[in-house]
């Protein structure tokens, strides 16, 4: 509940001014959570397989990390609806941290149990780095929505860049530490989410969702009971095509990108160039966010999401039908994957925030975050087996034929939302 001293600093300081400054925390802690995030999906596949000594299972670890993700989403997001944004932050990441030093002491000691479970709670760390991303939209009017969810992406660029850049530093400072190698990229993600939690437990104040209630309230009151935001009304076309949105970018995403260091490692390629892959797939996740924000406000929802589709489907025949040895196609591919992905997961947001109320937007937020942390999961599990029994070339024509059934869905939605205007 609000104290009264956070309900003072809500009537004091206008929306606006409580927006950005809830932005300049959310961009202090992704710039944090950015160098978590990339640790994990960079050599979670191949400690896997060095561990287990073959490959047919080395999607395994990404797919227990979205499912730790999906587990901590469905909890913050109902963390959040009663205790607000600071609590479900702080202990996701700090979650993460934890997670990040158990795949630590796992590959230390060889305990494959050990490992498997370290990895599903460093997922609290990937999902709440992830949702961080909606505290910069509860305070944001109808029309900065998508730029908000941006702005936080755009942070994480340079955490995520970095990280996989740092494999062989971290691998270094590792085996100096007589750990593996391969370990080493973990260090950096405990230290990185354990920081961003520290951020958002200190500076997150007031709570932005409910000072976002708050004003909300005041609103209603102003306009006789009459405001919006906090009527328990969905918008369920709209909700449904931002989770199918979000679900196959996730999806296609996910198993294209868990399975290509596998693929260049068969193809002679070392782990700086698997880190300079990773790191221009990653940087193409989040930097263009300096204008999909802009463009989804401006140019709307439906459309930015269906370009996500047609970008998804390029990066997908790319993968599958250039050489695994040449680097400019692979590096082509991987920013292509990642572009795609930051497309439908902007639009995939600002539809989902556009169409709850704040009586139940946090709890929807998290159920629609857990689907797509098992969208995830699954496309984890099934690329190591794809590969394994096809070949790394099937895996990337499925996941960019997949894709396309982004198209019809927004058409469909965009139908209906015409035929009740009408």
């Amino acid at each position: 509940m609000k104290g009264p001293e956070e309900v003072c600093l809500i009537e004091a300081i206008n929306q606006q001014h409580l927006f950005k400054r809830t932005m300049i925390v959310v961009l202090l802690s992704q710039l944090f959570g950015g160098a978590g995030l990339a640790a994990g999906v960079t050599v979670g596949a191949l400690l896997a397989e060095e561990m287990l000594g073959t490959a047919s299972y080395a999607g395994l670890p990404t797919a227990l990390l979205t499912l730790g993700s999906a587990l901590t989403a469905f909890l913050i997001g109902r963390f959040t609806q009663r205790l607000g944004r600071r609590p479900g932050l702080v202990i996701g990441f700090g979650a993460g941290g934890l997670g990040a030093i158990g795949v630590i002491i796992a590959a230390v000691y060889g305990n494959i149990v050990l490992l498997f479970v370290s990895l599903f709670v460093y997922g609290a760390g990937t999902a709440t780095n992830l949702l961080a991303r909606y505290a910069g939209t509860d305070l944001a009017k109808p029309n900065q929505r998508a730029t908000a969810v941006s702005m936080a992406l755009v942070s994480t660029t340079f955490g995520a860049v970095a990280g996989p850049n740092l494999i062989e530093v971290m691998g270094n400072v590792a085996r100096s530490w007589g750990i593996p190698p391969l370990a080493g990229p973990f260090i950096l993600g405990a230290a990185a989410f354990l920081l961003a939690g520290l951020i958002v437990f200190i500076l997150l104040r007031p709570d932005p969702f409910f000072a976002a209630r708050t004003l909300a309230e005041q609103e209603q009151l102003k306009s006789g009971g009459k405001g919006p935001e906090l009527l328990n009304v969905i918008n369920k076309r709209g909700l449904a095509a931002g989770a199918t949105v979000m679900l196959l970018t996730q999806m296609v995403m996910v198993a294209i990108m868990t399975m290509t260091p596998v693929h260049m490692k068969h193809h002679g390629h070392g782990l700086s160039q698997v880190g300079i892959v990773i790191g221009i797939h990653v940087g193409a996740m989040f930097l263009p966010s300096l204008f999909t924000g802009l463009l989804i406000d401006k140019i709307g929802r439906m459309r930015m999401a269906s370009a996500a589709g047609i970008v998804l489907l390029a990066a997908g025949l790319l993968s599958a039908y250039g050489s695994g040895d040449s680097m400019p196609i692979l590096i082509t591919a991987l920013a292509l994957l990642g572009l795609g992905w930051n497309l439908g997961l902007i639009s995939g947001t600002t539809l989902i925030v556009d169409a709850t109320p704040l009586s139940v937007r946090a709890k929807t937020q998290g159920n629609i975050d857990v689907l797509v942390a098992l969208a995830g999961a699954s496309g984890g599990a099934l690329s190591g087996v794809i590969v394994d029994y096809s070949s790394y070339a099937t895996l990337s024509l499925a996941g960019g034929l997949l894709s396309l059934l982004l198209i019809p869905v927004l058409l469909w939605s965009n139908a209906k939302r015409r035929e009740q205007a009408t």
